[in-house]
């Protein structure tokens, strides 16, 4: 019994993790779902932003308290059951609203329908994947005696240093929960627009056409996964058929018929008519 008792009143590591991760991905699903109520022309009856007179209060603001709170609870509490799960659980959507709105608070500026707010998105499914790993019980580097995790955890360092290089960001976390995701993403090219590339395909000019094919190759499919996510941008989408047609403009440039253009009889001739008369 008395085991029982410990094991309610102290969750597990994991169990924790769990409930931070639910927290996470439930409060990203809901906030995204309701900016894409709120930016939809036929959904009027969602409810708007939350603002204060004219400030418009971002939802990060909202993530953050509950960061900052949850943080200080978790350091300033004992860890009970169940306000440790309800921390936790805070704790992630914090997490949530925060990552939502990651390209805001990396450029100071509302970018979160414009292009750079995809990475938003991105940064989102790292902390998710990250997250995902540690629930499982994955663990970035191997155990075993010193003499051989050292060298493999050298390794993996270099094989995640080059993935950086490459700027293969998503390969290089997976890289350290699985080692051969890295080692084949470290063999093939680089991305066109990364160090990598400027510094070691600027005299080559075929790999450097082989890397931006690919990469290109690869931005389709990521940014329509990340569209499907987390939706379109706004440069991106197809402008609403107009109600009233367009008027045609070959119809304007011919003159329509009218009898402002038959010429006027001239006024002079009325004097000579009257002088004809009076003869």
């Amino acid at each position: 019994m008395p085991t029982l008792i410990l094991a309610s009143s102290h969750p597990s590591a994991k169990t924790l993790a769990l409930w931070v991760l639910a927290g996470f991905l439930g409060s990203f699903i809901f906030i995204r779902t309701s900016a894409r109520l709120m930016r939809s022309p036929k959904v009027t009856w969602w409810p708007g932003s939350v603002t204060s007179g004219d400030l418009h209060i971002h939802h990060l603001v909202w993530g953050i308290i509950l960061l900052l709170l949850c943080g200080f609870l978790g350091f300033g509490t004992e860890h009970v059951t169940p306000w440790t799960q309800v921390l936790a659980v805070l704790f992630g959507i914090g997490a949530g609203f925060t990552l939502d709105e990651f390209a805001l608070w990396l450029r100071l500026e509302d970018v979160y329908w414009a292009e750079q707010g995809r990475d938003s998105v991105q940064a989102v499914m790292i902390a998710a994947t990250f997250a995902g790993f540690i629930v499982i019980g994955a663990v970035p580097f191997p155990e075993g005696s010193a003499e051989a995790v050292i060298p493999l955890v050298i390794l993996d360092l270099v094989v995640v240093a080059i993935l950086l290089a490459k700027g293969k960001y998503f390969m290089a976390l997976l890289s350290l929960f699985i080692p051969p995701v890295g080692w084949v993403g470290a063999i093939r090219l680089a991305r066109p627009g990364s160090r990598w590339a400027r510094r070691r395909y600027a005299d080559n000019p075929k790999k450097l056409e082989k890397a931006t094919v690919r990469g290109d190759r690869w931005d389709r499919r990521r940014r329509k996964f990340q569209d499907i996510v987390g939706g379109t941008p706004t440069d991106e989408l197809e402008p609403p058929p107009s109600a009233e047609p367009e008027p045609d403009a070959s119809k304007e440039l011919e003159p329509a018929p009218s009898e402002e253009l038959e010429p006027a009889p001239s006024e002079e001739l009325e004097p000579a008519r009257s002088k004809e008369l009076e003869r």
